[in-house]
């Protein structure tokens, strides 16, 4: 019963980084933790759900209405993609003006433009996984960040769902003609889009501690109260270690080696080696020179090389599978095709928290981050085996098809959850840099991927082994680096 409470009970608090040790999931309302959690989500899910407006209506009623040809309706899916590539590099805010303006679209190259500002939605999911990094415990973050993610990729197949309807009741309800109702379908994920806008600035908090510029205010307090010395945390994200004595970092306040496996100890008191711990949590002020240490590091490209694969190849399979199914399954007609392309997107709600959980899981049962590791990688060679079957097979049966499907869906959406529950662990002075830099390679991916569908026309099931291969290789290719580095401080 304890275990069940803790979904709407306040959560336990870390002392040293106020930081939630459980989640909150259904108390939205009173707990700062849930309000968050459910905004965070939610928020993500609208942007998603507006960046993804198009691929339903795209090629069949938009394309028909401007005049654009198949190769243009593959370029617009680039363009959105490499807007969104850019934004997740640089920041994440998003934008609600380039939806309002989805109307205004009279031919292929508006249509360009148009996409390529909403795009900048997609850049959401990077402030997405930082700001619930920010506020929930390592022990959960895992699980946090893959249901924010996962809730919030729901828009990717509730899109499927809504525009077609709202297009179809606009057309045949209301007796508008189809080149206006398309337009005027895009107003309700303009309007939703500023209402969360709105909620997120007036009713959420930045960190634990209040403003950004507050962050380190537990810390410095803790510190304050339980150090014997005056330790400036606010260095930089290329600080160095302290010098490691029998494979643990030293402390300068005791010779005894912090036991990083004890992840649960930080919540109840605070050791002597809490100044590493400050340091080595506390999200710094980032140089251009750092910014770019952070990305180039070997460590950094575990988690970014894995979501090119997965996340890129979500993106890339939501773009297409309507079109896909109707190849395969003309008699299914548009509604219906939408509907089974839905369900790809759908399954991020459940597949997504699942492959977060479980990295959570691991790392609790083993306390090594390691163990993480080796659940992303067993996600991402099982995706690559189930994009190759379908791949070869091509299956013009709707049963057999479906369900390789849902298969794929299970093992490549849980990836992009277990790499979000890694994440964290990898620099996570710089966390914002590592989650913007991963989540950008999936976009990458997304593109590369995109691409190669562009320059094989109707051939999908060719590029679905195409995928499959190198998401194979490429995770093998890293799994031989370790997950954090050596002497990391934090983290572990």
């Amino acid at each position: 019963m304890a275990r069940f409470s803790a979904l709407w009970a306040h959560p336990e608090i870390n002392e040293l980084n106020k930081k939630a040790r459980s989640i909150p999931f259904l108390n939205p309302v009173t707990d700062r933790y849930g309000r968050v959690f459910f905004f965070s989500w939610f928020g993500f899910m609208i942007a998603f759900w507006s960046w993804y407006a198009f691929p339903p209506l795209l090629a069949d009623v938009i394309a028909g209405d401007i005049g654009m040809k198949p190769y243009e309706v593959a370029n617009s899916n680039i363009i959105a993609l490499t807007a969104t590539l850019i934004v997740r590099l640089i920041s994440g805010p998003c934008c609600a003006v380039p939806t309002f303006l989805a109307g205004c679209v009279n031919n292929a190259s508006g249509l360009y433009a148009l996409r390529f500002f909403i795009g900048i939605l997609g850049g959401s999911f990077v402030p997405c996984q930082v700001w619930t990094t920010g506020f929930f415990d390592k022990n959960v973050v895992g699980t946090a960040n893959a249901l924010t993610g996962g809730l919030g990729n729901l828009g990717g197949g509730i899109t499927y769902f809504v525009m077609p309807a709202v297009y179809n009741s606009l057309v045949h309800k209301q007796n508008i003609a189809p080149h206006k109702a398309w337009r005027i379908s895009f107003v309700v994920p303009g309007i939703l889009i500023v209402f969360v806008a709105l909620c997120l600035i007036l009713l959420c908090e930045d960190t634990p501690t209040g403003k950004w510029s507050e962050r380190a205010v537990a810390a410095e307090d803790v510190l304050r109260r339980q150090s014997a010395t005056t330790v400036d945390i606010q260095g930089s994200i290329t600080d160095a270690p302290l010098p490691e004595k029998n494979g643990f970092p030293s402390s300068p306040s005791s010779e005894k080696p912090k036991d990083w496996k004890d992840k649960d100890s930080e919540a109840q008191h605070v050791d002597p080696n809490i100044v590493d711990t400050a340091r080595g949590k506390i999200i710094q002020k980032p140089s251009l020179y750092s910014i770019f240490r952070v990305m180039v590091s070997i460590h950094t490209l575990v988690p970014a090389a894995c979501y090119f694969c997965t996340f890129g190849a979500e993106l890339a399979i939501n773009s297409i599978l309507g079109n896909y199914y109707m190849k395969n399954f003309p008699a299914l007609g548009l509604q219906h095709t939408g509907n089974w392309a839905a369900m790809f997107g759908l399954l991020n709600g459940v597949t997504r928290p699942l492959g977060g959980f479980v990295s959570d899981l691991a790392y609790r049962k083993t306390g090594s981050v390691w163990a993480k590791k080796a659940v992303l990688h067993t996600y991402g060679v099982m995706t690559g085996v189930f994009l190759i079957i379908i791949g070869v097979l091509d299956s013009k049966n709707q049963a057999t098809m479906f369900g390789l499907v849902a298969g794929m869906a299970f093992f490549l959406e849980g990836g992009n959850g277990a790499d979000f529950g890694l994440v964290p662990h990898v620099h996570p002075h710089a966390n914002g840099v590592v989650s913007g830099f991963t989540g950008a390679m999936g976009n990458f991916g997304c593109i590369i991927f995109a691409i190669i569908f562009r320059y094989n026309g109707k051939a999908y099931g060719k590029v679905f082994w195409i995928i499959g291969i190198l998401t194979i290789g490429i995770n093998l290719a890293v799994s031989w680096i370790r997950p954090v580095p050596r002497g990391q401080i934090g983290g572990r």
